[in-house]
C-alpha cells in the first residue's frame, strides 16, 4: 500500500480473511495474473500441514481455485491488481515495477 501511495494511486484493501475472494474472483485474478498460477498458493507450514503436493497445483488453475476457495489462508499475499493485471507483491520490490507500467 505504501508503494501505492507513494505515487497517488487509489487502492482498494480487501482484507481476505474477513471478506474471502469468492469463486469467480479466485478464476478471474488466475485469469489475469502474470505470474505462475501456482504462485497463489502460499506453501507453508499449513500448507504442508495438510498433506498437499506444491506439484499438484503447477499450471492447474482449476485446482488453485477449488483450494483457494476451501483455504482462504493459503492465498498468497498481497495480491496487487492493476487494471486487467495482477501479480504476487512479494517481495515488495516487484510492487513498485508493476504500478510503475
Amino acid at each position: 500500500m505504501a508503494v501505492a501511495e507513494e505515487r497517488g494511486l487509489d487502492v482498494d484493501v480487501v482484507l481476505y480473511m474477513k471478506t474471502p475472494p469468492d469463486r469467480a474472483t479466485l478464476q478471474w485474478l488466475a485469469s489475469i495474473l502474470e505470474d505462475p498460477v501456482e504462485d497463489l498458493v502460499r506453501k507453508d507450514y499449513n500448507f504442508r500441514k495438510l498433506g498437499l503436493v506444491a506439484d499438484d497445483y503447477v499450471g492447474n488453475p482449476t485446482a488453485v481455485v477449488d483450494l483457494l476457495e476451501q483455504r482462504k489462508a493459503l492465498l498468497q499475499r498481497p495480491v496487487v491488481v492493476r487494471g486487467d493485471r495482477a501479480i504476487v507483491g512479494r517481495p515488495k520490490t516487484r510492487v513498485a515495477s508493476f504500478l510503475a507500467d
